[in-house]
């Protein structure tokens, strides 16, 4: 991204982290969508980059998992088997969060199946070193993954949340059923039952819906390509962690991590893209 000033890039990027769609940015800044998906290539290889070299041997005591579902193309009920192949079709990110300093852990873009959720917790894993509680929903992939990663060596609980029937007048327009109640169950260990919990990661799942147009519901603003999805989902990653001031911590969340020792500006976060490394692997 030579051609253009690292400021220019530095406002791309933080109209992208805002929840803007790259055409979006193309009428505010006055550039080409060939110009902006590129930055958010290179900007979201030297993320993922960055957030596996960095994001490791981390003190965390409570981990909450989720997954949040999206889609790349069109739903999978619409798509061809070849089509799925070539990525389209439904797609979820699952994401790991520090329930202290809210540090996103990790992130896998990908299935929802046992492999994935196998790939995923191998991931967390590898990046602490201290003993912790684990708590995921009730998706029975999660059991198998959280042993085979941690072994017995974790306080590992699911937290199945019970819902009502959705009223009929609700049925007529994207409405969530109500929570009624939730059923705890210890899997591993001895977690705490009082922090058995993924009301933080949950919360999470609302911002990146909320910082991240194609992750908005019921629009057509959804990813086209599946690489796209997983550089945006990194960019997110990077800007929460490093970049955005947490309004309860008021530190960002790698700052509280003690991975951090300032919030990251925009332009600290363009710069990366002119890593060397970086521009062999998009080259």
């Amino acid at each position: 991204m030579n051609r253009l000033p690292l400021e220019t890039r530095a406002r791309i990027i933080g109209l992208l982290v805002e929840g803007n769609s790259p055409r979006a940015v193309t009428r505010l800044v006055g550039c080409s969508i060939n110009t902006v998906t590129k930055l958010l290539i290179d900007v979201g290889t030297a993320a993922a980059a960055h957030h596996n070299e960095t994001v490791r041997d981390l003190r965390a005591r409570r981990i909450q998992c989720d997954e949040i579902w999206s889609f790349v193309g069109a739903k999978a009920k619409n798509t061809t088997k070849k089509q799925r192949g070539g990525g389209m079709g439904d797609v979820w990110t699952w994401v790991a969060l520090d329930a202290d300093s809210k540090l996103c852990v990790s992130y896998l873009v990908g299935g929802r199946d046992g492999g994935w959720a196998f790939d995923f917790m191998c991931d967390v894993a590898a990046r602490l070193k201290s003993p912790v509680q684990v708590t995921t929903d009730g998706h029975a992939a999660y059991l198998n993954a959280v042993e085979g990663a941690f072994g017995l060596d974790v306080d590992f609980a699911t937290l199945h949340k019970i819902y009502g029937a959705v009223p009929e007048e609700d049925q007529r327009r994207y409405s969530p059923a109500r929570c009624i109640g939730s059923d705890m169950k210890t899997v591993i260990g001895n977690p705490n039952p009082e922090h058995v919990s993924t009301s933080f990661v949950e919360r999470q799942n609302l911002t990146m819906r909320m910082s991240m147009r194609r992750f908005t519901r019921l629009t057509n603003a959804f990813s086209k390509k599946l690489d796209n999805h997983a550089h945006a989902v990194a960019l997110h990653f990077l800007h929460y962690n490093f970049a955005r001031i947490h309004k309860s911590l008021r530190v960002t969340p790698a700052m509280e991590a003690g991975i951090a020792d300032h919030a990251w500006t925009l332009e600290e976060i363009a710069s990366l893209a002119d890593w060397p490394d970086v521009k062999r692997a998009t080259a």
